[in-house]
């Protein structure tokens, strides 16, 4: 039986994007920690719920990601008509061939299309940037697919500030696409991309997809400062998991947020997921965050999330909670010449 949940609202990303729900599906447990029957269980009730962004990778599962979504799309009425489809490449590039690469991304492209069972992808991540291949490379292929109308949007993920500005700057003065979406890590647990990377999208219309919304689990509340997880959660499992790994995160800081995130949840009388899952879709720039789940029952929990807005006295003491901080040069000395600059807006310099 399909839960009753709220209906999600729709949104560009960026200025030239597509039109995307308030959250977008992350598939990067599908063929790993979620089975094919789970997985189609996720993909029907986030399609239900008006749920239209579904984000793979060619490296999910060794390409198990993508196979899963490419027959849950082949036997359904419509295929992909009703979604926004988005996959990457980067990380798994054919023998003789750097990431990033003509060769790289022309073999991965078809590859990725074959096991999705589709002509087009809405949305073509690069992963990450590849120093190995020159950006004009990159980026004419990608101008390759567009034009061969296989790719119709291009995108990119996990960037600094320098490289985004370097991408945007060459496929303007070349007449490349300009990429319409970055998708970074980025919740109340880690700001970092507020410094640079998130006022550099935001002046070049660049709509942000972030990846792990939930900081790994820890925003849940599943977590504890003096008993380290165990059981059947991602850190209960591998403790020193890659951003999220406990000791890594187990400080004051952290519980000071997750304080004062419980005090707004108990407000609110919802779920920590929510307050946290709503404070970061309306933050500048973000257009959908990826929710990524091992089970239906886990997406139908933060799909709850989809209508509900914070109060500004609310956003403001999670903003102020969870602030990093600026560091004094060059970040403090230049807040100080404009009032109105977006470290201020942001509030993450507070």
């Amino acid at each position: 039986m399909t839960p009753h949940l709220p209906e999600m609202t729709a949104r560009p990303i960026g200025r030239h994007g597509p039109e995307v729900s308030r959250f977008g599906l992350g598939t990067m447990t599908f063929g790993v920690e979620t089975d094919e029957a789970e997985a189609h269980r996720q993909l029907d009730l986030f399609t239900a719920a008006g749920g239209t962004l579904i984000d793979t990778a060619d490296v999910y599962g060794g390409g198990a990601s993508e196979e899963i979504i490419g027959r849950w799309a082949a036997q359904r009425a419509g295929g992909y008509n009703d979604v926004i489809l988005a996959t990457k490449a980067r990380f798994a590039p054919p023998a003789g061939s750097a990431g990033a690469s003509r060769r790289g991304l022309r073999l991965a492209l078809e590859a990725s299309l074959k096991r999705l069972r589709t002509e087009a992808v809405d949305i073509y991540f690069i992963h990450g940037w590849d120093r190995e291949t020159e950006i004009d490379e990159t980026l004419s292929t990608l101008g390759d697919f567009v034009r061969e109308g296989k790719v119709h949007y291009v995108a990119w993920s996990n960037l600094a500030g320098w490289q985004v500005q370097k991408i945007v700057s060459h496929a303007r003065a070349h007449r490349l696409p300009v990429p319409v979406a970055l998708q970074p890590q980025y919740n109340l647990l880690d700001r970092t991309i507020e410094l640079e990377v998130l006022p550099c999208c935001e002046a070049e219309g660049i709509g942000l997809t972030p990846w792990s919304p939930l900081g790994g689990g820890w925003l849940t509340g599943k977590y504890h400062p003096d008993t380290r997880p165990t059981g059947a959660t991602r850190l209960g499992e591998d403790p020193n998991r890659g951003v999220e790994a406990y000791d890594l995160r187990n400080t004051d800081h952290t519980w000071h947020i997750l304080s004062v995130l419980h005090d707004v949840a108990e407000e609110l009388g919802r779920p920590a997921a929510h307050v946290a899952l709503a404070w970061l879709a309306d933050r500048p720039c973000v257009s959908a965050p990826l929710l990524g789940a091992r089970s239906a029952e886990q997406l139908a929990d933060n799909l709850r999330a989809a209508d509900l807005v914070l109060t500004p006295e609310q956003t403001e003491r999670l903003t102020q909670a969870s602030a990093p901080g600026l560091p004094a040069y060059p970040y403090g000395f230049l807040r100080n010449w404009s009032k109105l600059d977006i470290w201020d807006r942001l509030g993450t310099g507070a």
